[in-house]
């Protein structure tokens, strides 16, 4: 930023592709939010603020039926403590009685549940998305995939500027999916409670998340989702050898309908993914994986989200 002749402070950028940016001003050492602009993202340990650009349709805000987010507070048996998800149910939810499909979305490292409904526009695109009838209207629920808001440690080997990872968020953190939420949204949503009807995704950290919930529950999912991620905090090889048993059930690997990773030419964890499909493919796994352009950042999430969800309970 430049200061003006009046004493304003101000900074011209762009062009900027459409999409939510999350931008905060640096005043004398401290981060702040914008004080004149109410829209924020509350990721780990601070909040941001956010400017939305239009101009994509698949996740700019049309005249079509909206579904509601709701923020939710349950009790974790597994970490001891009250916790927060958000659970996104689509148009005509509250006035029908027929029973959904679930997807549970997972965020990145230094984020939160309130992550893929702010910047990640996942309320708008699933909106979007079920008015032209391109995807099944879902249940979509967002956890919170960091056990506390402390900073993160790293754990083990990770790919040069990979997130941080704490040994909770690959241990407890599943636990806590298997036995606190799942029961948690199907006994208070009106969900269609099988594995035909529930799918998972998630981005960086999620997707490795992803991968661990899913490998403990393989036959409790019909869709696996991936994105800019594979095996974080460890190594493929090691983390192979702990899940042989998942990756040679072959009943249910072959019920598993879709596998499906993307990750940008430019991202820093491309061979991480890589090598994950790699080590799947050779298991028998049927991974769909291209390689987008880009690189680590919400505007290849977005777009990813949007490929993904019509895929789904077809």
């Amino acid at each position: 930023m430049r200061k003006g002749a009046d004493g304003v402070w101000s900074v011209t950028m762009g062009p900027l592709e459409p999409g939510s940016y999350r931008y905060g001003f640096s005043v004398d050492g401290a981060n702040v939010t914008d004080p004149r602009n109410i829209e924020t993202e509350r990721m780990q340990v601070l909040t941001r603020s956010i400017v939305h650009i239009p101009g994509a349709d698949f996740m700019d805000l049309h005249e079509v039926p909206h579904g509601a987010v709701s923020v939710v507070t349950y009790h974790s048996k597994v970490l001891g403590k009250a916790r927060r998800l958000h659970v996104y149910t689509p148009p005509g939810y509250e006035s029908s009685k027929q029973r959904y499909p679930v997807l549970y979305l997972l965020h990145g490292a230094n984020e939160s549940d309130e992550s893929w409904t702010t910047v990640g526009r996942a309320g708008f695109i699933l909106d979007n998305l079920i008015a032209e009838r391109k995807a099944v209207p879902t249940i979509v629920v967002m956890p919170n995939g960091h056990a506390d808001q402390t900073p993160p440690v790293i754990l083990g080997p990770v790919a040069t500027g990979a997130p941080p990872l704490l040994h909770v968020e690959l241990t407890d953190i599943p636990k806590e999916f298997a036995s606190d939420i799942v029961p948690y949204v199907d006994g208070r949503y009106r969900t269609l409670a099988d594995r035909a009807h529930r799918a998972i995704a998630g981005l960086s950290m999620g997707g490795t998340q992803t991968l661990f919930i899913s490998m403990d529950n393989l036959n409790g999912f019909s869709a696996i989702g991936v994105f800019s991620s594979g095996i974080l905090g460890g190594t493929v090889a090691d983390w192979e050898q702990e899940h042989l048993a998942a990756l040679n059930d072959t009943r249910n690997r072959e019920a598993l309908k879709t596998v499906w990773f993307r990750t940008g030419a430019e991202d820093f964890l491309l061979k991480t993914t890589e090598s994950t499909v790699e080590m799947l493919r050779k298991h028998g796994f049927d991974v769909n994986y291209q390689q987008s352009g880009g690189s680590h950042t919400w505007v290849n999430w977005r777009s990813y989200l949007h490929e993904f969800v019509p895929l789904l309970f077809r």
